[in-house]
C-alpha cells in the first residue's frame, strides 16, 4: 500500500492563502506589535521606488518566494506584482528565471505563483 498523503495535500494560491493567513497574522501581531511594525517599515523601504521601480522589486520578491517555496510569500508578492502593474509575460519570465536557478522545485512552486498572480490580476 502506498502512502498518498503528500500527493493529496491541497495547496491553495492567491487570495485564499491570504484569507487563511490573515487571522493567524492578526493574533501574532497583537502579541508582538513592535516586530510587525519593524517588518512593515522594512517592507515599505525595500519596495519603495528607487533605481528599481516597485513593479520590478515585486517581481524579484515573487521569484524569491518561488525559490523559498513559501505559498504565503507567493500570494503576497503576486498581489504586489499585480498592484504594481506587472504583466503576465513579466511574471512568467521571472518565474522562468527561478526554474533556471532552482530547478525542479521551481517547476512546482512557479505554477503556483503564476496562478496566484492571475488570481490577483483578474479581480
Amino acid at each position: 500500500m502506498t502512502d498518498t498523503t503528500a500527493t493529496e495535500t491541497n495547496h491553495t494560491h492567491g487570495k485564499q492563502v491570504m484569507q487563511d493567513i490573515a487571522p493567524l497574522s492578526r493574533s501574532l501581531r497583537k502579541a508582538i506589535p513592535d516586530v510587525y511594525a519593524g517588518f512593515s517599515e522594512l517592507h515599505k523601504a525595500a519596495l519603495a521606488p528607487g533605481a528599481l521601480d516597485t513593479r520590478m522589486k515585486e517581481l524579484i520578491a515573487l521569484a524569491i518566494s518561488v525559490v523559498e517555496e513559501c505559498d504565503g510569500c507567493i500570494a503576497s508578492h503576486a498581489r504586489g506584482a499585480a498592484r504594481a502593474g506587472a504583466t503576465r509575460e513579466e511574471v512568467a519570465e521571472a518565474i522562468g528565471v527561478t526554474i533556471l536557478m532552482a530547478g525542479g522545485p521551481a517547476t512546482v512552486y512557479g505554477p503556483r505563483a503564476f496562478s496566484a498572480f492571475e488570481d490577483f490580476v483578474e479581480g
